[in-house]
């Protein structure tokens, strides 16, 4: 049952950095749970583990890390379309 609230959670966390930064992100509903989890190991990194922790996750670090992934996805796939 925790493979499940860690997809569910790393999605929810995907969906709200691309919220925030207004940017859609490849591939739907497995593109944000890909940005969530993904998300949440580089704000683990660069952050630390700090704030909520819900499934393996901490909220700060796991949202704040998901936005810079969004970000930089955005950025190379807007470089990709001009070429």
């Amino acid at each position: 049952m925790s493979i499940i609230w860690f997809l569910i959670v790393g999605g929810v966390i995907g969906w709200l950095a691309g919220l925030i930064l207004g940017k859609d992100i490849p591939g739907g509903i497995i593109g944000n749970i890909v940005a969530g989890i993904i998300g949440a190991w580089v704000g683990g990194k660069l952050l630390g583990q700090w704030g909520w922790h819900v499934s393996d996750f901490y909220v700060f670090p796991a949202l704040i890390g998901a936005i810079i992934l969004v970000f930089i996805v955005s950025l190379i796939m807007k470089s990709m379309r001009k070429a």
